[in-house]
Parts: structure tokens; C-alpha cells; sequence
């Protein structure tokens, strides 16, 4: 078995500073699949032009849902084998508003000019083969993108505001967890990490971190699910023996 998993770089500890891409490095690391992780910037290459993708032996696989379920099939993982159909549509629900979220969080980062210089320098600190042009040039280009989307159109607290919705719904269904669907982790677990750990951890004070500092299952989920990753652990005992 070879599989390479294909996504941007890392940032403040994290494996990778977006949230798809640290998603798919979560679950693969909670199913024990090995792996190995090469970060990269240009995803002309990538299916669709976009990272993470999955290099399974020579079939490649893009976006970070058909990886999931591509290695689930294959290796018949047992992760969500106990969901129920209600729990199956409260993960999909979950995953779709995630991605609302995930163009607040990077408006929080190219497109504000509060955050954007902290952003800017962290990242050319970690990684200073990267060109200060090239992240001016991504910076333009994400303003167009934002633009297209709609998130562009807002002004900033109107813009916050979706998120912190979204942030505050997520707290509301995880309850006192301590994960998803309770006792045990799921492959939901691992898509909302990649989500909250890409807030919690950055070292940028955004309203967006502010809000899952302030909420205490918020804050617990991120450093349970660093600690079951890291150990190749699904269940709530194997959390609370890790070190948050």
C-alpha cells in the first residue's frame, strides 16, 4: 500500500493550514492508514486544480469527501460503520455548512486587513522559500475569488457574522460530546477538526477564534482529536489519556 496524500503547507503546528486538506490527514491518521504527506502550493496539476488529492498506487483521487470515501470502501474502515441514517444526514448537513464556514476563515485571513499582515508574515516566516510576491499574487487572486462566491460583497462583521452562526450551530450539536455522535470518533470528528483546529491553533486573534476560545467543547474536541490523531485512537478514553 502507497498512498501520498497531496495538500498546502503546514502552519502554526498544524499539518496543514487548510482545513480539507487537515481533514484527510486526520482521518487517515485515526483509520492507522500510513501515509506519506508531501505539501505543495501549485495544485495546477491537481484534480480540478484543487488540493488536498490522493495518490493511491497510481489512482489519483480528488476532493477531500471522494478521498474519504475512496479509502473507506477500500480498506472497509470501521470509523462510521455504527452511524445511523439520522446520524449519516447530520453529517452531511454538518459537512455542507462547513463549508460556508471555511470562506469566512479565509476571508479572515487574504481578505481582511486586520489579520492580513499577521497571516502574511506568519506564513513567510514557516516557509521563507515562499516569495513574498507569490502570496500577494494568491491574496488577488483569493479577492476574486471571495468576489464571485459573495463572501467578497460583505463588509467584515456582516461576513464574521455567517461564521460565528456556523460555529455556534457546530457547538450546539456537538453538546457535551465530547465528539460528534458521542463516546467515539467519527469521520465527522475528523472533518470539523480540520475546520476548528485551522481556527483554534492560528495564532491570529480573528472573531472566528475568539469564538471557539470561548466555547469550552469547541476548544475540548480540538485538543482531544490532536491527541487521538497523533495516537491512531477512536475512543473517548484514548483522548482523555492524551495530553491537551
Amino acid at each position: 500500500m502507497a498512498l501520498t496524500l497531496f495538500s498546502y503547507p503546514g502552519l502554526f503546528g498544524l499539518s496543514d493550514n487548510n482545513p480539507y486538506g487537515l481533514k484527510v490527514a486526520t482521518f487517515l491518521k485515526l483509520c492507522r492508514l500510513p501515509f506519506r504527506h508531501e505539501h505543495i502550493l501549485d495544485a495546477s496539476t491537481a484534480p480540478r486544480g484543487q488540493l488536498p488529492f490522493l495518490d493511491d498506487d497510481g489512482v489519483v483521487v480528488g476532493d477531500s469527501d471522494a478521498i474519504i470515501a475512496h479509502l473507506t470502501r477500500k480498506f472497509d474502515l470501521a470509523i462510521d460503520r455504527g452511524l445511523t441514517p439520522e446520524q449519516r444526514r447530520t453529517d452531511l448537513l454538518v459537512r455542507r455548512m462547513l463549508d460556508d464556514l471555511y470562506w469566512v476563515m479565509s476571508y479572515s485571513r487574504w481578505r481582511d486587513d486586520r489579520f492580513w499582515p499577521a497571516f502574511r508574515d506568519a506564513f513567510l516566516a514557516y516557509h521563507p522559500q515562499v516569495e513574498a510576491a507569490l502570496l500577494e499574487g494568491a491574496r488577488s487572486y483569493n479577492f476574486q475569488r471571495y468576489h464571485h462566491q459573495g463572501i467578497g460583497r460583505f463588509e467584515p462583521e456582516a461576513a464574521y457574522e455567517r461564521g460565528l452562526r456556523d460555529l455556534e450551530a457546530l457547538a450546539g450539536l456537538l453538546g457535551d460530546g465530547p465528539f460528534m455522535f458521542g463516546q467515539d470518533v467519527h469521520g465527522l470528528d475528523a472533518t470539523v477538526h480540520g475546520f476548528l483546529a485551522n481556527i483554534y491553533f492560528y495564532e491570529i486573534d480573528t472573531p472566528l477564534r475568539q469564538a471557539v476560545q470561548a466555547a469550552p467543547n469547541l476548544a475540548a474536541h480540538c485538543h482531544d482529536l490532536r491527541a487521538l490523531a497523533a495516537q491512531g485512537l477512536t475512543s473517548a478514553a484514548g483522548a482523555r489519556a492524551g495530553v491537551r
